[in-house]
């Protein structure tokens, strides 16, 4: 396998996480937080503009170890994760991506936490892998029908000023997108190939919602538990998204957040680590003793 440097980057001390590093494939080396034991729990970030692991997940992990080993990964593409050349994108390579991780930290079956597009890849995978799958958390769940915010996120602006306009998107409560937190995750998402990836893996996106829609009747065949999860006045992916899973799902459970946007674990963090732990208790993850 070839050597990756690795890169000169440390994550914000904002989010209270520390810099992992891990070699995944040939040229390719993944950024990833890791807290907490036991049963592992993987999170995967959306696709929002300037996401990175940290800057999606740093409300949820401290609290969330108490349940399991919780890896939160940059996603290729995604912040300080290094690909190789030639990396091609799409919900399926992110899962590959994801299932390289976890083959690399010898972990055989894990739970899913998904936000967005991390949802849609975690119940991809749950398709494609399902021996790998333990459980699901998915809030937001990626691959509906496009919405005028969708639209949106088609022509993405890598600037504090369009990481700004993305943020007030996910959230009912704009006070939340304060001016350090646009700063920090702008320096999170910046590398050396921030921009011209950005453009690449919009577009893989943009396309699998098309050629890749998670498959209703194969999701109707899932023996797994999934929770799904949803703020009532998400204008990303409409609250109806989770409807349509639920009766698809047969052990699927939801909960609707009122006031609440696309950002549930962030805009109502405690009830969000709450509703999860519990969840995650009543299947059957073990954490820390």
């Amino acid at each position: 396998m070839t050597t990756v440097e690795i890169p000169d980057y440390r994550t914000d001390s904002f989010f209270g996480l520390e810099d992992q590093w891990l070699p995944t494939a040939d040229g390719e080396l993944t950024h990833y937080h890791e807290v907490g034991e036991g049963t592992p729990l993987l999170f995967l970030h959306g696709s929002g503009t300037g996401v990175t692991a940290a800057a999606n997940w740093w409300l949820n992990l401290p609290h969330l170890a108490r349940h399991g080993r919780c890896i939160a990964v940059d996603s290729m593409g995604y912040g300080q994760t290094v690909v190789a050349p030639g990396t091609e994108y799409g919900i399926r390579e992110w899962g590959r991506h994801a299932l390289r991780v976890l083959d690399a930290l010898g972990i055989d079956k894990t739970w899913i936490v998904g936000n967005s597009i991390g949802g849609w890849v975690a119940l991809q995978l749950a398709i494609d892998a399902p021996e790998r799958i333990l459980g699901i958390v998915s809030m937001g769940t990626g691959g509906a029908k496009r919405t005028a915010a969708l639209a949106g996120h088609a022509t993405p602006e890598l600037s504090p000023a369009g990481i700004r306009r993305t943020l007030e998107q996910f959230v009912v409560d704009k006070e939340l997108v304060t001016d350090e937190l646009v700063e920090l995750r702008y320096r999170a998402a910046l590398n050396d190939s921030a921009s011209s990836r950005l453009k690449e893996v919009v577009a893989a996106r943009d396309r699998d919602r098309d050629a890749l829609p998670l498959d209703l009747g194969a999701l109707a065949e899932l023996d797994l538990p999934v929770l799904l999860i949803h703020g009532m006045q998400d204008v990303v992916i409409p609250v109806s998204r989770t409807w349509e899973l639920l009766h698809a799902v047969p052990h699927a459970d939801a909960h609707l957040f009122s006031r609440c946007g696309h950002w549930s674990q962030v805009e109502r963090a405690d009830e969000f680590n709450e509703i999860v732990g519990q969840y995650l208790l009543r299947h059957g993850s073990r954490g820390q003793v």
